[in-house]
C-alpha cells in the first residue's frame, strides 16, 4: 500500500485536553452534544475525559459512553490503579494510561528511575488488560525522552497488552523535521502503533503532526480548534484537510460538517473563531484584491488551492479598498445589472472613497444604491449634463 493510500486514524481530545484550556469547562450536556457532533464527523476515538477528576465527571463521561457513538470512547488516566477504578465506574472499556517518559518528568513528578517507571507500567497496563480494558500508553514529555527509555518502557507495556503509543511533544518543542526524526527513531525501538499528540506553543502543532504521519504514524491526536493547554494543540480540521491535500494519508472525516461542530465546540467553550481560521473561518474563500478576483473570474484554479465546495462552502467577492473593475461587474452581474465602463469607474471610486473612511464593506442594498446612481450619472452625463455622486 502506498503511502497516499495509508489510513489515518484521527483521536480527538477536545473533551480533555481541549477542555484544559484557561477558562474553558463543558457542562456535561455540552460534552454530550460535541461527542455526538465528532462522531458525525467521522472522528474514530473520543477522549471523553479524566475520570480521576471525580463524580460529576465520571457521570459526564457515562452518558456519552452510553450513548453507542459508531466510534471508540476512551478515558484518560494516570499510571495508577485508582484511575483505572475510576474509568470503569464510568463505563469506559478503552484507556489512555499516560505516563511520564523523560527523566526530567519521570524523577520530578514520580520520584523514581527508568528502572521504576517500567515497573510501574508494566503493573498498571496488566491491571487495567485484567479488568478487560484495552490500553494505549501515553507518553507525556516524549520529546524530550531518550528514544532507547521509550523503547524499554514501551516493551514492558506491550507485553502486558498495550495496544498502541502516545508520542506526546508536551512542551511544543518540536519542529517538523525534529518530530520526522524522533518518530523514525521512536519506531526503531517498538513495533506498537504509534500515535502523534503535538501542541502548539511556536505554531507548528499541526505540522508536526503531519510531519509524524509521513515518518509512520498512524494515529493524530487533535481537537477542535486546536483548543487546549497554553497555546493548544493541533487542529482537528486543519490535520484532516491536510491529509490527501497538501500530505499523505486519508481519514474518514466529512469535511463539509466540520465548521458547524467548530461553531458547536467555539460557543460552549466561550472563544471566537477567527475569521482567517484556516478550514472554518468566515473570510477563508473570501477575495478582494482587484488582480486576483480578475484571474478567480476567468479560472478558480489560479488563487483557490482547496476547492470550497469540499468544504459545503463558496467563494465569496466582498467590494472594498482592492477591489478591481473585475469584480464590479461581477457583483452588478449578480444584481442582474450591466455597467458601462464609465459607471464601473464611478461605483470603483466610491468604493474606494469609503474603504479610506473606514467604513464596512458594501452591503448588497447599499452596492445597488450606489450602482443605480452611477448608472443614473452616466445616464446623465451621456446626455449632457453634468453632475457628482
Amino acid at each position: 500500500m502506498s503511502n497516499e493510500q495509508t489510513r489515518i486514524f484521527i483521536n480527538d481530545t477536545t473533551l480533555r485536553d481541549g477542555e484544559q484550556a484557561p477558562g474553558v469547562a463543558f457542562t456535561a450536556s455540552e460534552k454530550l452534544a460535541i461527542a455526538r457532533g465528532l462522531a458525525s464527523v467521522g472522528v474514530d476515538e473520543i477522549e471523553a475525559g479524566t475520570p480521576a477528576m471525580g463524580k460529576d465527571e465520571i457521570e459526564a463521561i457515562g452518558r456519552i459512553v452510553a450513548e453507542g457513538l459508531p466510534c471508540r470512547v476512551s478515558a484518560w488516566c494516570r499510571a495508577n490503579e485508582a484511575d483505572v477504578d475510576a474509568a470503569l465506574r464510568a463505563g469506559i472499556s478503552h484507556v489512555n494510561i499516560s505516563s511520564p517518559m523523560s527523566r526530567l518528568q519521570i524523577g520530578v513528578k514520580l520520584n523514581t528511575d527508568i528502572e521504576g517507571v517500567t515497573t510501574r507500567v508494566r503493573r498498571v497496563v496488566a491491571y487495567a488488560v485484567s479488568r478487560g480494558l484495552t490500553v494505549a500508553l501515553g507518553g507525556e514529555d516524549s520529546s524530550r525522552a531518550d528514544p532507547r527509555d521509550i523503547g524499554k518502557i514501551l516493551g514492558a507495556a506491550a507485553q502486558e497488552g498495550a495496544i498502541r503509543f502516545r508520542y506526546a511533544d508536551t512542551m511544543g518543542l518540536l519542529d517538523p523535521f525534529a518530530t520526522y526524526e524522533s518518530i523514525k527513531r521512536v519506531r526503531e525501538e517498538t513495533d506498537l502503533p504509534i500515535e502523534f499528540h503535538g501542541h502548539d506553543d511556536v505554531g507548528l502543532a499541526t505540522a508536526n503532526t503531519l510531519a509524524a504521519i509521513r515518518a509512520g504514524a498512524l494515529h493524530a491526536s487533535v481537537t477542535m480548534l486546536g483548543l487546549g493547554e497554553r497555546a493548544g494543540n493541533a487542529a482537528l480540521e486543519e490535520v484532516a484537510v491536510a491529509l490527501g491535500h497538501v500530505a499523505q494519508g486519508w481519514t474518514q472525516i466529512d469535511q463539509k460538517k466540520l465548521r458547524a461542530l467548530a461553531g458547536l465546540v467555539a460557543a460552549a467553550a466561550g472563544r471566537k473563531i477567527g475569521r482567517a481560521k484556516a478550514i472554518v473561518g468566515a473570510d477563508i474563500f473570501t477575495h478582494e484584491s482587484g488582480i486576483h478576483v480578475a484571474a478567480l473570474l476567468k479560472d478558480a484554479r489560479t488563487y483557490q488551492g482547496i476547492d470550497p465546495l469540499t468544504l459545503g462552502r463558496r467563494n465569496k467577492i466582498v467590494i472594498a479598498k482592492h477591489s478591481g473593475c473585475a469584480a464590479i461587474a461581477s457583483k452588478c452581474a449578480e444584481l442582474g445589472v450591466a455597467l458601462d465602463p464609465v459607471a464601473t469607474a464611478r461605483v470603483l471610486d466610491q468604493v474606494k472613497k469609503r474603504a479610506g473612511a473606514k467604513l464596512s464593506p458594501f452591503s448588497n442594498a447599499e452596492f445597488g444604491r450606489l450602482v443605480e446612481r452611477a448608472r443614473q450619472e452616466s445616464s446623465d452625463s451621456a446626455m449632457g449634463f453634468g453632475g457628482a455622486l
